[in-house]
């Protein structure tokens, strides 16, 4: 209760998690008869890369799309609403002006996009997370960067905010110039991980996204590759990879990650052994 001391209050939220519950006011706005189901598009992608598809799911109807993406879209809001409340109460306590504000997510979600729902995937509906940053001091507000970031980079970042020294064993970077300056190239890609158990077959993919692209790449290679071009695909319906065209994006992009998770190795981190 003593505001005079520095505190960190971690404020979860379960939704939009399953079972996607909320009260009825937040279904109102939005009504089945507005939602468009996306349609199964699976482009020219490894098999691997839909290794979390589900038979069920496949086989639900159009009425039950539009229902689920319905229920959490209205779980969205109802979590939105509760995040209000938070912010409110900063404000009442007189705490705005003296306190950093992070939003974020553990993963994305599939609401029907290649056919797939909910989880772990290496597109962007899965990879990509909300992050948003909120601190006393940042001269531009409600901007946005296109500089990739990672769910790592939150601990240094955070670190730098608060006058404090991450340890050398951080993996991620400070991302606090870009409150200030959000149009440099502060890290030139974001790293993602799945893992995947195909056919008894147990082994890894890697996605990197820079500013534009996407290069994935299962089992190194052996179960597949894809890239995709965010500029003129962003539903990431056209696979790239192989094409002459962007054999040299490919190249520096497989160089990247190769070089990425070799760093990630000599650390001693397990996960990325």
């Amino acid at each position: 209760d003593d505001f005079g001391k520095p505190f960190f209050l971690a404020f979860g939220l379960y939704r939009p998690h399953t079972p996607y519950v909320a009260p009825h006011k937040y279904f109102d706005l939005y009504p089945t008869d507005s939602i468009t189901v996306p349609p199964i598009q699976r482009p020219r992608v490894p098999e691997a890369a839909f290794h979390r598809a589900r038979a069920e799911q496949d086989n639900m109807t159009n009425l039950q799309g539009k229902q689920a993406i319905q229920a959490y879209r209205a779980s969205i809001s109802f979590m939105d609403g509760q995040v209000g409340r938070v912010l409110d109460s900063l404000d009442k306590l007189g705490l705005r002006d003296n306190t950093i504000v992070v939003f974020t997510s553990d993963h994305g979600y599939h609401m029907g996009e290649h056919g797939l729902w909910q989880k772990r995937s290496l597109f962007e509906q899965s990879a990509r997370v909300p992050l948003i940053l909120s601190t006393p001091n940042q001269r531009k507000r409600g901007m946005q960067t296109n500089s990739p970031s990672e769910l790592v980079d939150l601990y240094p970042t955070l670190a730098s905010l608060c006058g404090l020294t991450a340890p050398d064993h951080a993996v991620g970077i400070d991302l606090s110039p870009l409150l200030d300056n959000p149009d440099q190239p502060l890290k030139p890609f974001a790293l993602t991980e799945e893992i995947v158990n195909l056919n008894n077959h147990k082994f890894k993919g890697y996605a990197i996204r820079n500013d534009r692209y996407r290069y994935v790449e299962w089992d190194e290679g052996k179960k597949g590759i894809q890239l995709f071009d965010h500029k003129n695909d962003s539903e990431e319906m056209n696979n790239l990879s192989g094409k002459p065209e962007v054999k040299e994006i490919q190249a520096t992009m497989h160089k990247q990650l190769t070089e990425k998770l070799a760093a990630l190795k000599a650390k001693n981190l397990d996960e990325w052994k």
